[in-house]
């Protein structure tokens, strides 16, 4: 594993800074989680981080990966003209959230939905980075060790620079190297490049992203975008409910005999229980929790 990564690692740092039209370079991170501030038991997931010419999007790969899965379902109702339930067939992501970045200035924008819309805020907190003298070698690459505060958390970054990008996972940037693995000091979080790969087909927007809004992306306030997703968190289905009349609720869906109703019954609960399994935010200091 560390002989392949070695190898793809040399490969990517001769073309790191040459692009063709629409090619990234996808950065594959294992990230280790406490779910529940309350409990020891972790989990893993597998998030990505696409380094373009003028910008890098950070988000979990689970919908990524499924792209074509929900292409061909999709594909299959328009023909057919009979509902199926996709939401039973896929993984969903453990984060929903999505991390843009543009180069060269480095403007962060956090994006999640709240309701049936697409919100983000620029996050212009600093990441005051203390560089340290410790080395050591992580999957295959000689980095180097930093310190920072950030988010109610501190944090530990190992960077490399053989890879010049001045990126990582999350909102991480501004070391003089790509983040190979960063943890918090209680290990909350903690994230370790695991692969890498040229996309030579990159667009910022996935199928599922397109498909449901993610490119019509209001940006508020920091304060404003977190006291709406709180209110989300809390009743995430008041907008849809306030919609439906009772008439459109006992409808069937197209050659199904599961109505509007039962539908969205059944999405409450699959967000319901999406919001209630993370109470451990990334950012402490944040009333987001996802």
């Amino acid at each position: 594993m560390m002989l392949k990564l070695l190898k793809l690692c040399l490969f990517f740092f001769v073309i790191s800074n040459v692009y063709a039209q629409n090619s990234a370079t996808r950065f594959f991170y294992e990230l280790t989680y406490k779910p529940k501030k309350e409990s020891l038991k972790t989990e893993k997931t597998i998030e990505i981080l696409d380094v373009a010419e003028k910008i890098s999007i950070y988000k979990d790969y689970n919908l990524v990966a499924q792209d074509s899965i929900l292409m061909q379902a999709a594909e299959k109702m328009h023909k057919s003209g009979v509902f199926y339930d996709i939401g039973k067939t896929i993984k969903w992501p453990a984060f929903t959230f999505k991390i843009k970045k543009e180069y060269p200035e480095m403007k962060t924008i956090f994006i999640d939905g709240i309701s049936q819309k697409y919100f983000g805020y620029i996050d212009t907190s600093p990441q005051n980075w203390k560089i340290e003298n410790e080395t050591d070698k992580i999957t295959g690459f000689p980095v180097q060790k930093a310190t920072l505060d950030f988010g109610g958390r501190k944090w530990i970054a190992w960077f490399t620079n053989e890879i010049s990008f001045q990126d990582g996972p999350y909102k991480f940037h501004g070391l003089p190297g790509l983040i190979v693995k960063i943890e918090d000091i209680d290990k909350n979080y903690s994230w370790v490049l695991t692969g890498i790969k040229k996309i030579s087909d990159f667009s910022e927007l996935s199928f599922t992203e397109k498909i449901s809004g993610f490119k019509d992306v209001n940006i508020i306030s920091k304060d404003k975008f977190e006291k709406a997703y709180n209110a989300f968190r809390e009743d995430p289905f008041a907008e849809a409910r306030s919609r439906v009349t009772p008439e459109i609720r006992s409808k069937k869906m197209p050659g199904s005999d599961i109505t509007v109703g039962d539908l969205l019954k059944q999405q409450e609960e699959r967000v319901n229980k999406f919001f209630k399994s993370n109470n451990n935010p990334i950012e402490n200091n944040l009333t987001n929790k996802k």
